[in-house]
């Protein structure tokens, strides 16, 4: 039978109702399985970026791009993989962790040439966010309602198609300001993104709580570890955008 949990707005997450429970006798999720995973990851991604990153601060900049590359492309089809078939997730789920390190090593150097310190503040930023995301999941000040739900899971659609709009209208020379742009609007843009993506992670510990207290398979807490993570990678890169424009004032 499976598993009756809410839909999140991150959509690695909705693989949690496809899934049966387990039988008697038979391992299953818990939370403190999916952390340990999490953490693994993100140890992973980390380590990957210092490569591009040294090459970056070498100035080798050409290479860095051929290694943001592979991880753009490897990344986008192991995470596509891995949403359809969540089985695959205990093999995949690494490697998926080592191309978006070698992403974010190159973005993250390119933004720390132009902004000295940036990385620094951002990977310190996303992690005091997401600690006190936790903290307020946990002492329940944050409900996941379906209300709460439904708003957060809308606003990351509407986030999506903008994106999608801005990167079609590209194509065409026609450029959205408040995107990438400055100023109070392009800032104001960026904090409620941010608030966004933080509000995600609301729903993921919402979800991972629900697939360990309902029975789910022990390599979901591989998928759940995966799908963090690329709540947490999204907030990271929002977070560099957002200070980066804070100091082109």
């Amino acid at each position: 039978m499976p598993l009756q949990t809410r839909r999140s707005g991150n959509p690695a997450f909705n693989a949690f109702a496809r899934v049966p429970r387990v039988g008697f006798g038979v391992e299953a999720m818990t939370i403190e399985g999916t952390v340990n995973k999490s953490f693994l990851l993100l140890v992973v991604l980390m380590a990957c970026a210092l490569w591009p990153w040294s090459q970056a601060v070498s100035g080798n900049l050409q290479a860095v791009g051929g290694e943001m590359m592979l991880g753009l492309i490897g990344g986008f089809i192991l995470a596509l993989i891995v949403s359809f078939k969540p089985t695959t997730a205990p093999y995949l789920a690494v490697p998926y962790a080592a191309l978006e390190g070698l992403v974010l090593g190159g973005i993250s150097a390119q933004f720390n040439l132009r902004y000295p310190g940036i990385a620094i503040e951002a990977v310190a930023a996303t992690f005091a966010v997401a600690f006190v995301m936790l903290v307020l999941y946990r002492t329940r000040v944050i409900r996941v309602t379906d209300r709460f739900r439904h708003m957060v899971v809308g606003a990351t659609l509407g986030i999506v198609l903008l994106y999608a709009a801005s990167w079609i209208l590209g194509f065409f020379h026609v450029a959205v300001p408040f995107i990438n742009g400055g100023g109070p609007l392009g800032i104001g843009f960026s904090v409620v993104v941010v608030g966004i993506a933080a509000f995600n992670l609301a729903l993921d510990f919402d979800m991972i709580e629900q697939g360990a207290a309902g029975g789910a398979p022990k390599f979901m807490e591989w998928y759940g570890a995966f799908a963090l993570m690329v709540t947490l990678v999204w907030m990271y890169l929002e977070m560099l955008r957002l200070l980066a424009k804070i100091q082109r004032q």
